[in-house]
């Protein structure tokens, strides 16, 4: 008898395992106002999709799928991730870019539930520099429009609408541009980049070599250097006319 139930008991936990294991991961994130006493219509529904760009775990630019699904429900936020290193600022990101939606829309979402929707290969996105990305496809899915597939962003999202920098800039643009964008928008003085280079001089002064090394600044022209045309954009507002122009 006591083999049985414990026959019993390890079939149940194995069955929800597998369970757990084949369905995809969806993780609430925000409820958002109090709970609606019913939901808004289906006919509310919709969906907009945008193109991230990110640096993968081997610091290389990549390009993935952002979908944000509006649906009727209660005013909730919830994330469905598919072989994604996801990290906890990421879901940070997404309540701000959703707060930062809803204040530019004027859109009620109380009786709105919104899905965030990322498939990639096993690749890692940084909440942060996803923000203006997760505002403008929020931005889009509010108001049932649809952002330009030629146009793709990178930046964070503060709470007042602003887009701060970030860093691998030349990376994302690349990856952007093998992506099929045409313009790649960063935020405010991040069009070019800085970086310092060693200059080493040597002499010989009896048998012995003395070097002494300086630093040059190089700039470089990102867009030249990427082949894609950029746009330095400081709010959302500034980069909601080009998705949707």
């Amino acid at each position: 008898m006591i083999v049985f139930i414990l026959g019993a008991f390890a079939g149940y936990f194995y069955g929800a395992f597998q369970q757990a294991q084949s369905s995809p991961a969806t993780i609430p994130v925000q409820t958002t106002g109090e709970p609606a006493k019913t939901p808004a219509p289906a006919t509310i529904e919709s969906s907009a999709t945008i193109n991230l760009v990110a640096i993968d775990n081997s610091g290389n630019g990549v390009a993935m799928p952002l979908k944000v699904q509006k649906r009727a429900g209660y005013g909730e936020t919830l994330i469905n991730i598919n072989n994604l290193v996801f990290w906890f600022d990421t879901q940070q990101s997404i309540q701000t870019a959703r707060s930062v939606a809803e204040n530019i829309t004027g859109v009620d979402a109380s009786g709105i539930n919104l899905v965030y929707m990322i498939d990639a290969n096993a690749t890692m996105v940084e909440g942060p520099s996803a923000g203006a990305a997760l505002t403008i496809a929020t931005i889009a899915a509010l108001e049932n429009k649809s952002p330009s597939t030629t146009v793709m962003i990178t930046g964070t999202i503060n709470p007042d609408g602003t887009i701060g920098q970030v860093g691998g800039i030349l990376e994302k643009a690349a990856a952007a541009k093998q992506a099929g964008a045409k313009l790649f928008l960063v935020p405010e003085g991040q069009g070019t980049e800085n970086r310092l280079q060693p200059v080493e001089n040597c002499t010989v002064q009896d048998y012995f070599t003395y070097c002494t090394t300086r630093y040059r600044q190089i700039t470089t022209d990102i867009s030249s250097a990427a082949g894609i045309t950029m746009k330095e954009v400081s709010t959302i507002a500034d980069a909601e006319k080009y998705f949707f122009s």
